[in-house]
């Protein structure tokens, strides 16, 4: 199922092996899904949608250099309680296509979300976010709670509870070992780098072939993607302490120092902290999904 909601069309696509790699990828996703298109001044916003239409919503934003498609083995426990809504990123790898409006500051980012989440006729949801996607969500939350008004005028989505899976760049940097070893993937981007790297930080167990190889496709298609950043979310006043959040970390991770990212998310009023054994940063979204599903829901569903 497609829905454009404005005459807005969207700019030159992926190419072929692309939106190919892409399908043979969400197929791995064992459950019926809507797709939706979402058009706005940014573009065209590529949303897989599943679950019960009446149950409340949740919306996944996935980490830097992939797509939806890597939600893959925890959706269906998802989609079980609630309105799934995976939505790929405006700007990067995936079937969201920018032609518009330009992306230069994380207000863009937010101003994009708000017309995703506005399109999507929420008028409240939940927010899990992986390793980047967690810092979107957070600081997307930190920037909502004011509940200020859209330059519409229609009052902002009120984020109500947030999962975070390895959050990036929100309570602690990255180690710089980690970043020296991501470093082939933009020097030469393509599916034997990201086979590489994903081996090395996941400690041997990568996604599905099919992930890897769209992962490798996106990098060196969308090699000239910027990815839009900023400072670390303000969770220290108000803001911060008005969203209930689950921070759950991998026990293997290599992207930062979980000792810190443990004790400065403590610090923020309304966050439960967890560890997931067994799994690294990148294997997060698919690896031990029963483990994972058993503390994301009993968060989201006490």
């Amino acid at each position: 199922m497609t829905a454009d909601f404005s005459p807005r069309a969207p700019g030159p696509g992926p190419t072929a092996a692309f939106r190919d790699a892409y399908e043979q990828a969400m197929a791995l996703w064992p459950v019926p899904v809507e797709r939706l298109d979402l058009a706005s001044e940014f573009g065209s916003t590529r949303v897989t949608v599943c679950g019960p239409a009446d149950a409340p919503p949740l919306v996944l934003l996935h980490g830097g250099g992939t797509t939806s498609a890597v939600w893959y083995a925890h959706v269906a426990a998802l989609a079980r309680t609630h309105r799934v809504h995976a939505v790929d990123q405006i700007g990067a790898p995936g079937l969201s296509m920018h032609a518009g409006r330009p992306l230069r500051r994380p207000e863009d980012l937010f101003a994009w979300l708000d017309g995703v989440l506005g399109g999507l006729g929420l008028e409240s949801a939940t927010l899990l976010g992986h390793s980047y996607g967690g810092w979107l969500a957070l600081s997307y939350a930190v920037h909502a709670a004011g509940r200020s008004p859209r330059p519409s005028g229609r009052p902002r989505v009120r984020v109500e509870r947030l999962v975070l899976l390895e959050p990036t760049q929100c309570f602690a940097g990255y180690r710089p070992s980690y970043l020296l070893r991501a470093l082939p993937l933009f020097v030469r981007p393509g599916e034997r780098s990201t086979r590489r790297f994903l081996a090395w930080e996941t400690r041997g167990t990568p996604p599905a072939p099919e992930l890897v190889r769209l992962m490798g496709l996106g990098a060196a298609e969308f090699r000239a993607a910027k990815v839009i950043t900023g400072p670390r979310p303000d969770v220290t006043g108000t803001a911060g302490a008005a969203v209930p959040a689950l921070v759950l970390l991998a026990e293997h991770s290599r992207a930062h120092d979980l000792r810190r990212v443990a004790a400065r998310a403590a610090r923020t009023p309304g966050v439960r902290i967890g560890t997931v054994p067994g799994v690294g940063h990148h294997s997060m979204p698919y690896s031990r999904p029963d483990e994972l599903g058993r503390q994301v829901l009993g968060f989201l569903c006490p």
